[in-house]
């Protein structure tokens, strides 16, 4: 077939005559910014491969096709495109869907048009045919943190939550919004007294609970209490929480850091410090897992006696045990001689900030003044909120959600580790919402380069230790090269798996 393809300027077009039919009108000067350049031969040709398949698809096939030509320099700018009838005729497909092709990549910027004077290549940006388009780059691999401490945000309860505070604005005397009484209001206090002796075997009366901002608050109220009665030491577990030490700096005291062993608090390192006061986690110590045995418990309730001392128990997921019931809290064995706080942090969420602390009888009175006088006391509509849910025994169903998930992500660890990496030993697994893994020196000199490649972020037990010696922590596991804590509660099991083989994938694969 010819073609009635031309180019601007006088160079005629390469197509034989066919028969005599009405002149096109004369060729008009090019627009502005075109080239003038000869068009490549037969250029209709360019347009053929687009009407070889089905007819559905044609449209689009000759649009891709015209606009390649364009961008690739295979129609040069200020190239005469032929009539709409010319190229239907050409490529034996219709007239209309011709000139609806002009008329979209006019649109589009690839074509100009003048009426009267036909369609033309306009000058756009054009690209080498041989050019290859770059694979697009791989998508980075999302880091898995396995972060100790932080539960699952995605499981906190919305609706139940919000339900609860619809009914306790509801029920709040407008009395209920002045300045609340800074231990807590009555019936959030009452309703945590019920809670704790029920699950933890606390002993405690409504107006011995205190409801506070978090475990934080209850140390920092505490320490405060404390420095005011003489004391200038508290001694803290190590390894441990290092966020204790800058919070209880604020209040006046010295932490003294005591190494754990496989029963807990070492007694001898804690009669050493000198100090009258130790915080202490025995259903879960942090970080080691390690719970404390009962003559170990026996022990420092002796200590406290003989010392006058005081043991605050921080019970931070005292509820998650996994092998058999959670062990009873320290304080119902001698309420006289145990602070004992906990919070909701890690089965609802840290940002609600609220928490309770039960001391002893003797220091009651002068934490609730250190309560006012530091706060005015806890939002009201969020303690009659969480009151009203513990009613309603949404608190007891999140315990046992956030029990099965926990224990499921454990195992989940456990296993990928057991699978996948055999030759770390993993403790501190009873309960909590963490582990200790500890790898083999063949392993721990390959770990920085290997967790950057495998996008995996853990934690050394080394971060949480202030002066233990490594050969005297829980289960012999140590606080040097190669011993990490591995949270898990806040990630999937399918991630979990996942992040674990591609860490022994990439360990495998990393030269020593």
């Amino acid at each position: 077939m010819p073609s009635s393809w031309t180019t601007s300027g006088p160079t005629p077009s390469p197509a034989a005559p066919r028969a005599a039919r009405p002149a096109e009108p004369a060729d008009p000067v090019p627009p502005e910014g075109d080239t003038g350049q000869a068009a490549p031969s037969p250029a209709w040709e360019l347009l053929l491969p687009a009407v070889s398949g089905p007819p559905r698809g044609r449209g689009r096939g000759l649009a891709t096709a015209l606009r390649a030509a364009v961008r690739e320099g295979r129609l040069a700018a200020g190239t005469r495109l032929p009539s709409s009838r010319d190229l239907a005729r050409d490529l034996r497909v219709s007239r209309g869907l011709v000139t609806e092709l002009y008329a979209r990549l006019t649109a589009e910027g690839y074509l100009s048009s003048r009426r009267g004077s036909g369609t033309w290549v306009a000058a756009v940006a054009t690209t080498h045919p041989a050019t290859a388009v770059p694979p697009p780059a791989p998508r980075p691999v999302p880091l898995t943190d396995f972060r100790p401490g932080l539960p699952d945000l995605a499981a906190f309860p919305r609706a139940a939550w919000s339900a609860a505070h619809r009914t306790a604005l509801a029920g709040l005397p407008d009395s209920a919004l002045d300045y609340p009484d800074p231990q807590g209001l009555p019936e959030l206090r009452a309703a945590l007294a019920e809670l704790l002796a029920r699950r933890r075997g606390v002993v405690a009366a409504p107006d011995e609970v205190i409801v506070c901002s978090g475990v934080a608050q209850a140390l920092t109220l505490l320490g405060r209490v404390l420095h005011r009665r003489g004391h200038r030491l508290i001694a803290l577990e190590d390894p441990g929480s290092p966020a204790e030490y800058d919070l209880l700096a604020e209040t006046g005291l010295t932490s003294v850091p005591v190494p754990v062993d496989a029963e807990g608090v070492d007694p001898g390192a804690l009669a050493d410090s000198g100090a009258r006061a130790v915080v202490i986690t025995p259903a879960h110590q942090f970080p080691t897992g390690v719970v404390h045995s009962p003559a170990r418990r026996a022990v420092l309730l002796d200590w406290a006696r003989r010392h006058g001392g005081l043991l605050v128990e921080d019970d931070y997921d005292g509820d998650f045990r996994y092998d058999r019931a959670p062990v009873g809290a320290l304080q119902g064995l001698a309420p006289d001689l145990v602070a004992y706080t906990g919070s909701v942090s890690k089965s609802l969420a840290p940002g609600l900030r609220l928490g309770w602390l039960v001391p002893p009888a003797g220091l009651r009175t002068e934490l609730v003044e250190a309560k006012r006088v530091s706060d005015l006391g806890n939002a009201v509509p969020e303690q009659a909120a969480f009151a009203a849910f513990l009613r309603a025994g949404r608190y007891d169903r999140q315990l046992r959600l956030c029990q099965r998930r926990y224990r499921q992500r454990r195992d989940a660890l456990a296993g990928a580790l057991a699978t996948a990496l055999p030759e770390v030993r993993v403790s501190g697994i009873a309960a909590g919402l963490h582990l200790i893994a500890r790898f083999p020196p063949e392993l721990a000199t390959r770990l920085p380069d290997a967790c950057r490649r495998a996008s995996v972020r853990l934690r050394p037990l080394a971060d949480y230790t202030v002066a233990a010696d490594p050969a005297g922590t829980a289960d012999g596991a140590g606080t040097g090269h190669g011993v990490f804590v591995l949270g898990y509660a806040h990630l999937g099991v399918a991630e979990i798996t996942d992040a674990v083989n591609r860490l022994a994938a990439t360990l495998r694969s990393v030269a020593v």
